[in-house]
Formats: structure tokens, C-alpha cells, sequence
């Protein structure tokens, strides 16, 4: 019996898909293995990056060690300079106060001297004052003595 048209393309179909399932067949173990290689490389890239982490945080830790130890320093030496500004503020304090010391003591001195001025002035004019009410009063006395 001929084979009709549709069933040889029916057969030459299957055929087709028959070929199609092998080579899926096989393609499937060869994806398994591309999969496997390939979590193999994240797992060897994962460690990769892990290590250089690692590598990383130490010498980001000798780095911080580092610019700890400077800080320490130059707090050292800003401390040295702060104490160094501190006692020549001091000394150059003290000596306005000695050279202030030395004008108060001169002003009192000049001012002494002028209030013992004053008071010898005032004590003068007191005395004429005191003359002069006592020459007024014997002046007085006398005419009115006289004058009786």
C-alpha cells in the first residue's frame, strides 16, 4: 500500500522529532556541566572576592592604626605648643604686671606728693583764715571794750 503524502510527512516528522529529543538528550548533560562549571567559578570568584575582603579590611585596619598613631602625635605636639603659648602668655603677663606695679607705685608716689602739697596749702590758708577771724574778733572786742 503507497503511503500516502500525509503520512509520509507525519513519518518524516516524528523522524524530525526523534532527532530533536536526542540532541535535547544530549544537550542536557552538557548543560549540567556548563552549570556545574560555572557555580564552580562563582564558588572560585566568591573566595576570590572573600580574600581580597579579607586583604582589604587589613590594610584598611594598618591604615587606621596608622592615622591613629598620627593624631596621637600631633596631639602631642598641638598640647606642647598650647602648654609653650601658655607660659610665655604667662611671662609676658607677669612682666605687665610688674611694669604696671612699678606706674601704680610711681603714680602714688606723685599722688602722695601732691595731697601733702594740698594739705600743707589748705593747712596755711586755714591758719590766715583762723588769723584773720581771730585778728576780726580781738578787732571786735577791743571797740566794744573801748567804745564803753
Amino acid at each position: 500500500m503507497p503511503a500516502s503524502p500525509m503520512e509520509s510527512r507525519m513519518a518524516r516528522l516524528e523522524g524530525a522529532y526523534e532527532q530533536v529529543s536526542q540532541r535535547l538528550m544530549n544537550i542536557d548533560p552538557r548543560l549540567d556541566g556548563f552549570d556545574r562549571k560555572i557555580d564552580l567559578r562563582f564558588d572560585a570568584l566568591d573566595k576570590k572576592i572573600d580574600a581580597l575582603e579579607a586583604k582589604l579590611d587589613k590594610k584598611i585596619d594598618a591604615l587606621e592604626a596608622k592615622l591613629d598613631k598620627k593624631i596621637d602625635a600631633l596631639e602631642v605636639q598641638f598640647d606642647q605648643k598650647i602648654d609653650a603659648l601658655e607660659v610665655k602668655l604667662d611671662q609676658k603677663i607677669d612682666a605687665l604686671e610688674v611694669k604696671l606695679d612699678k606706674k601704680i607705685d610711681a603714680l602714688e608716689v606723685k599722688l602722695d606728693s601732691k595731697i601733702d602739697a594740698l594739705d600743707k596749702k589748705v593747712d596755711q590758708r586755714f591758719m590766715w583764715t583762723v588769723g584773720l577771724m581771730i585778728t576780726t574778733w580781738l578787732t571786735t572786742i577791743a571797740s566794744i571794750y573801748l567804745h564803753h
